[in-house]
């Protein structure tokens, strides 16, 4: 994976002022996190303020949706994501059978997944150190689509894409595969990415995972087409989990 800055482009930098997103909290918040030693700024948000426990995203033993909903609607206030009266109901959250949601899940709010055109956007959310885990897009047997081609714009905060390649996971001290995710990862060559700079799958089914930073992450994902089907996760379990019914 390459990692690209971005912040000139006219059309990405539209779509982040639609967004409204505050890059100069994130920035505050990514350095406050990482120790940096920038000039306080009054009133300033800092990632304190997202700080979850895994028991409040549980109740009698099961994922609480409406819990993540909550904490992920807070990470998007703290960022200046807008959030109206639709945004709930638009939310898809996931621990993927985890039981351990501020480690291993993911939020995301498809905006649009055009089959006919083959082309698709979303936004992903990961709480601070939350990882989406490793997984491959296979070729769908029907429709007549192809495998999933992807890349990631970051919004705010930051996020570790993580493709094949290269090892330089001890490069990155913030890059810690949770203890919830049971599997050894395929893919270990990592890149940081910070806001305003995109990184994109390597190559066709190639095995990727993300991580976020310890201020979390709001991430544009573009692609060719998204087909829930064709997601391969690693670990058999997540996989499981994913492709099972909707109850």
């Amino acid at each position: 994976m390459r990692k690209t800055l971005l912040l000139k482009l006219p059309a990405l930098a539209a779509l982040a002022t639609l967004t409204a997103c505050n890059l100069f909290n994130t920035h505050d918040a990514e350095s406050s996190a990482a120790g940096g030693s920038g000039a306080a700024v009054a009133g300033a948000k800092t990632p304190a303020a997202l700080t979850f426990s895994n028991e409040q995203f549980y109740k009698d033993g099961k994922f609480d949706t409406e819990a993540a909903k909550d904490a992920v609607i807070k990470l998007m206030h703290f960022y200046g994501y807008p959030v109206t009266g639709k945004t709930r109901d638009a939310l898809w959250v996931s621990d993927y059978g985890t039981g351990k949601f501020t480690e291993v899940g993911l939020a995301a709010i498809m905006i649009d997944n055009n089959v006919r055109d083959r082309y698709m956007l979303q936004h992903l959310f990961l709480l601070p150190h939350q990882m989406l885990p490793e997984h491959m897009h296979k070729t769908p047997k029907e429709g007549n689509l192809p495998a999933k081609m992807e890349g990631w714009w970051v919004h705010n905060g930051a996020t570790y894409t993580v493709g094949e390649g290269t090892d330089n996971l001890k490069d990155f001290a913030d890059v810690k595969i949770p203890a919830a995710y049971k599997g050894t990862v395929k893919a270990r060559h990592a890149v940081k990415l910070s806001p305003g700079e995109f990184d994109k799958l390597g190559k066709v089914f190639g095995w990727h995972w993300q991580i976020a930073g310890p201020a979390g992450a709001i991430i544009t994902e573009v692609a060719n087409v998204h087909h829930n089907g064709s997601v391969c996760h690693a670990v058999p379990e997540i996989n499981e989990h994913f492709l099972a019914p909707a109850k």
